[in-house]
């Protein structure tokens, strides 16, 4: 059983608290899902509870953890960045639960994760394996340690489909109670027993928590009518204050204009009027107390503002890319046999395929493909974002590049309206979340007016709040978009062709409806 009792946490930097008196159990097979919008403190808590030393440089923190003869079982966010050169089949020795592990429980585990048991023995460099196998592979380490509590910050990153199902199949029935952050509204809707919702409201200035015993999908159903009603409230309070207000300034305005023209030979008069306007402002001060306890405007989350703005079409008679590659290579390996793709005008595509078929790979070759066009505004964005980001830099300093005083007052205040705090917008980016280094990508694509978008995972890391938002900028973009994901939700409602990437190259999996 996990206890966390009246835990606060807060950030040294700029003495923001991001959690504060939380309380909560986890026990049994509870499947516990942690949600909130980019840098509201979810991996921060998780780290918390399973690291804490690791985190006092950062945070302080108070409260109780009690967790009393539990093997906490913790996957980060983020693989140590000196794995990074390190071949694949060394981490796994370097376990000495690994080692231990008898080969047909090994052979059992890698089954349960839809996982290539020769991905252990691999002499790839960690660095070099797509982003589901580095996940793959840091779930197995950690499940070999045999764990009686799972705490995972993105177990379903990078994860392909059937890695995904996979991993939705080992939480319903791993029999273990689980902590986890996810950004996969689908993973989420399928195992999450409890929601625990961190939010910051008022300007990121005021941490809330709600704690809710109930699936996600009906956590969700219930917010959304309590927030509903809630809005109804305030909006039919707004409109009795309106009438209010308006029949207070028509008195006023009679009082006023009486006072203006009665005669001082009529001081009998003028008395009356001055008890009039007394019990006018003593309404207006009865007034002003009921206002301060109003109905509140609900304090939601809103998400990201519309993305890409302006952007313009792709002549429908243009071709923005005639792809022909006799095989896809990385280094030594063969990815893909005979790669073939041609896109037109405004086009909608979308890559997908297992991990380790190539499709960041492809991006890469089409990226530079279309780079060529010189009348195409070609935009990318990166499953690495430190491939694009540097992380000394601040936020604004980043996007900051004219100079000039307008672009710098519409970079603060798009990304204080994508939920960033005016603290944040200082900080250097290594030091924020996924999430919000992803919106920090998102504005420079918006800020290129791009007319192709290239996009490999784009929701990854964003929010149940900010996900939704990035699906139908992506499915309504004017101009040609190539996507790769395994957002099902997003492979839902694509507009256009599907493509799978496999061993024998590009298949066609759905033609646009």
């Amino acid at each position: 059983m996990l206890s966390v009792q009246h835990f606060t946490v807060i950030q040294n930097q700029d003495l923001r608290t991001l959690i504060r008196d939380l309380s909560f159990t986890l026990s049994g097979t509870e499947r516990l899902a942690v949600i909130g919008e980019e840098g509201n403190g979810k991996s921060t808590l998780l780290k918390a509870i399973a690291e804490p030393d690791r985190l006092r440089p950062w945070a302080e923190v108070t409260g109780k953890v009690s967790c009393a003869g539990e093997r906490i079982g913790y996957l980060a966010q983020e693989a140590p960045a000196e794995w990074s050169g390190r071949a694949a089949y060394e981490i796994c020795m370097e376990s000495p639960a690994f080692a231990e592990t008898k080969p047909g429980e090994l052979a059992a585990l890698c089954r349960q994760l839809s996982m290539d048991q020769g991905l252990c023995w691999a002499e790839t460099p960690f660095g070099q394996l797509s982003g589901g196998e580095k996940v793959r592979l840091r779930m197995l380490t950690l499940l070999c340690e045999r764990p009686t509590m799972l705490l995972l910050d993105e177990p379903g990153n990078d994860l392909d489909t059937d890695a995904l199902e996979a991993l939705e199949r080992y939480l319903l029935c791993c029999a273990l109670p689980v902590m986890y952050v996810s950004h996969d509204e689908a993973l989420l809707r399928s195992t999450a027993t409890q929601v625990l919702h961190l939010e910051s409201i008022h300007g990121r200035a005021e941490p809330r928590w709600t704690w809710a015993r109930e699936p996600y999908a009906a956590y969700t159903a219930n917010r959304r009518s309590a927030l509903d009603r809630q809005e109804s409230l305030w909006k039919q309070d707004q409109r009795d204050r309106r009438i209010r207000d308006e029949k207070m300034r028509r008195i006023e305005n009679a009082v006023e204009h009486a006072q203006a023209a009665i005669s001082r030979a009529d001081p009998h008069g003028g008395r009356l009027l001055k008890k009039k306007m007394k019990a006018v402002k003593s309404l207006q001060h009865r007034y002003e107390r009921e206002d301060s306890e109003a109905v509140e405007r609900p304090a939601e989350e809103y998400p990201m503002q519309a993305l890409f703005e302006g952007a313009e079409a792709v002549p429908a008679g243009k071709t923005v890319l005639d792809l022909k590659l006799p095989e896809l290579t990385a280094g030594d390996r063969v990815l893909a046999g005979e790669v073939a793709l041609r896109v037109r005008g405004s086009e909608k595509v979308l890559l997908t395929g297992p991990n380790g078929a190539g499709k960041t790979t492809l991006l890469r070759v089409i990226e530079r493909t279309l780079r060529q066009d010189a009348s195409l505004r070609v935009a990318l964005m990166p499953q690495r974002y430190e491939d694009l980001l540097d992380l000394d830099e601040t936020p604004v300093r980043y996007l900051h590049r004219d100079g000039s005083k307008e672009q710098l007052t519409f970079i603060r205040s798009t990304l204080i309206a994508m939920k960033f705090s005016r603290d944040e917008l200082e900080h250097p980016l290594g030091s924020l979340s996924g999430g919000q280094k992803a919106k920090v990508l998102l504005l420079r694509l918006m800020m290129a007016r791009p007319n192709v978008l290239l996009m490999d995972e784009p929701t990854r890391n964003l929010s149940p709040l900010s996900a939704p938002v990035m699906r139908e900028a992506v499915c309504s973009f004017p101009g040609a978009v190539i996507c790769v994901t395994h957002d099902r939700l997003l492979m839902e409602r694509w507009p256009g062709r599907i493509l799978r990437l496999g061993r024998e190259g590009l298949m066609l999996v759905q033609n646009p409806a």
